[in-house]
């Protein structure tokens, strides 16, 4: 049974949030888990890119798009009962031009949708703290060697 609130759309929910935030910015958000909806787990999904390596648990994306409708609401079931937990990432090693290496995790294909969905979520309420205020990479840029300026007056090379 579908809930009154998920007649709006995903990015209506979001607009909404980064709304508030850009109008309350002393204000504390602290009621963002319902916007973690199937509509959220499912646009994370597709989201995600379709070649990529199998994650930690061995399920590749066509895999899980198989039945996709049924994997996505037996997650968010999980993910709103408690019952869901992170796999342990896998650390593997890649080889780097100056003979060293860098880490890099494998997650678990879920485990990478939760990420990118929370990412979504977060990033509404955010962004607009950081918006203006920084010289680094916005979504679809590149990054580089650049200098951040956060508004409490910290400065990153990152």
């Amino acid at each position: 049974m579908r809930r009154t609130q998920s007649r709006e759309s995903m990015s209506q929910r979001l607009s909404r949030v980064r709304e508030a935030a850009k109008q309350r910015k002393k204000e504390r958000f602290t009621a963002l888990f319902h916007l973690l909806t199937v509509e959220a787990l499912e646009a994370a999904f597709l989201s995600l890119s379709r070649k990529a390596a199998a994650g930690v648990d061995g399920i590749r994306w066509m895999d899980y798009a198989g039945n996709m409708k049924n994997n996505i609401t037996d997650l968010h079931r999980r993910l709103h009962q408690g019952s869901y937990r992170a796999q342990p990432g896998r650390r593997h090693y890649i080889p780097k031009a100056d003979g060293k290496q860098r880490p890099l995790g494998i997650a678990s294909l879920e485990d990478k949708i939760v990420q990118y969905a929370l990412v979504k979520i977060l990033n509404a309420v955010y962004e607009n703290d950081f918006m203006g205020s920084h010289t680094g990479s916005d979504p679809g840029e590149a990054s580089t060697m650049h200098w951040t300026h956060w508004p409490q007056g910290w400065y990153a090379l990152t």
